[in-house]
């Protein structure tokens, strides 16, 4: 698969058993690419940054876990096309991880808008992140949910500058989650080949 894909099609998709057949070489391959896609930012948040590759295989394995043969592949692909970086911008999922469901519950009632404050700053400039075009993810009451969809557009000039391995550091400003976490060299590497 080549990281310059920028959208996949149902001729993209593996048949129901060809998949089958392979989904384990398949799954020991993920867990390389999506180490160096991961940053976590504090104690609960953690940042997983898609690209066409990780969305293929959240595709094929939704057709693998559902079996909803051909009718299914339109609906996986409007639902995930749009987390695939378009050139100048990084697609991340944003998981809040809080292990005991009570607790979570009590967290996340305090974190609503989170997805609101989240930038990365790379060598001095700041890339505002905005949720992608997903339903709203924090209700009227103020609880927000554990999983945003969270894109970073960059201008050429912040392109260069993430590729060239000024430092990046994920910011959350949030009045009740205020971390910020310098990027890992490994995962800027990996995330500088989503640009164009």
């Amino acid at each position: 698969m080549s990281q310059t894909q920028r959208k996949i099609t149902a001729t993209d998709l593996l048949a129901y058993n060809d998949y089958t057949a392979r989904r384990a070489e398949f799954r020991k391959t993920l867990v390389p690419l999506k180490k160096n896609r991961r940053v976590e930012v504090g104690p609960i948040a953690t940042f997983f940054f898609e690209n066409y590759e990780t969305m293929w295989h959240q595709v094929q394995e939704m057709l693998h876990i559902e079996k909803g043969g051909d009718e299914q592949i339109p609906g996986e692909l409007e639902t995930y096309n749009p987390l695939i970086p378009q050139g100048s911008e990084l697609i991340a999922t944003l998981m809040l991880q809080v292990e005991d469901e009570k607790r979570r519950d009590a967290v996340l009632k305090t974190l609503g808008g989170i997805e609101e404050t989240i930038a990365i700053d790379v060598g001095g400039e700041r890339v505002k992140g905005t949720p992608t075009e997903y339903e709203d993810r924090t209700t009227p009451d103020g609880k927000t949910s554990s999983v945003h969809w969270i894109r970073f557009v960059f201008t050429p000039q912040q392109i260069a500058k993430f590729k060239k391995g000024e430092r990046a550091v994920i910011e959350i400003a949030h009045k009740n989650y205020g971390h910020m976490a310098v990027m890992p060299e490994a995962a800027q590497q990996a995330l500088a080949g989503d640009f164009v």
